[in-house]
């Protein structure tokens, strides 16, 4: 049995980086009344005495994408206190399963040593409560506002946290943003995706946080994946060959800097069907 063990670094205040088995990371937001996790790992170890130790406030978890490594962990928490955008009911449904759950310890150091006990209890996805743009926590003193980001996966969403000025965009826009998987939106529609984005969060942030990494991104990483849609849709790609988990796609740049935008994208789906 692994002994999981999950590090933590202060970002602010009131916001807290926690390092998970598999390289994802989520974050723990706590205001003067109440506390949300922001993703909740893949489910290896257990995070939530992690989480009562650093926090004795009514606690949310809100999921930004169904994807196994951000979203597993939550079937921790009561499910009442689970959000997460159902239209990627469509990829949790398939991610929950420990037939997938397996299949994905080969690629992670230490993968080896995990047995079935490490992991956390798979759940329904009807048990957790809807998430939709617009919608507001208020923490006190501190708020989380939901904006739709959908292209890496449907029901992709971005977290604000506009008196920290501080945005977390998940899996939305990172520097190796997939955008290759038989699910995903075409280049064209993230594009849209994210030009709308980007409109609505103009002048609102300085800060960008990541869920993997180092956890940090470059404040003009949405604008870096605007370029790239750009290039892609001019033909004007890299395009070096790509594969990961049986899926091959194309990474659109090469040698780009940390923290800076980048895609792997499908040639077959460059535009809206």
């Amino acid at each position: 049995m692994l002994t999981a063990e999950f590090r933590t670094e202060k970002v602010s205040d009131r916001i807290t980086r926690i390092y998970a088995f598999s390289t994802e990371l989520m974050y723990l937001v706590e205001g003067e009344e109440s506390a949300v996790l922001l993703d909740s790992g893949s489910g290896i170890g257990f995070v939530k005495p992690l989480i009562d130790r650093l926090t004795d406030k009514p606690l949310k978890v809100l999921l930004t994408h169904g994807h196994v490594d951000h979203a597993m962990g939550a079937s921790e928490f009561p499910s009442g206190t689970v959000y997460i955008n159902k239209e990627d009911a469509y990829i949790y449904q398939k991610h929950c399963s420990w037939e997938f759950r397996k299949s994905g310890l080969g690629t992670m150091p230490g993968g080896e040593l995990v047995t079935e006990e490490d992991f956390t209890p798979v759940v329904s996805i009807d048990e957790w409560q809807d998430l939709k743009e617009g919608d507001r926590f208020d923490l006190g003193g501190i708020s989380v506002e939901i904006y739709a980001c959908p292209g890496h996966t449907r029901g992709s969403v971005v977290m604000l946290l506009p008196e920290e000025r501080t945005v977390l965009l998940g899996d939305a826009c990172n520097g190796f943003t997939f955008l290759f998987q038989d699910y995903s939106l075409s280049v064209e529609e993230y594009r849209e995706s994210l030009c709308q984005l980007k409109e609505k969060l103009n002048g609102k942030f300085d800060t960008v946080l990541a869920s993997h990494g180092d956890g940090k991104l470059s404040r003009d990483v949405m604008n870096d994946n605007i370029c790239v849609c750009d290039q892609i849709l001019a033909g004007e790609a890299e395009a070096i060959p790509f594969a990961f988990g049986g899926d091959r796609g194309l990474i659109a740049q090469r040698g780009v800097q940390p923290g800076h935008g980048n895609i792997v994208y499908n040639p077959e789906h460059i535009w809206r069907d």
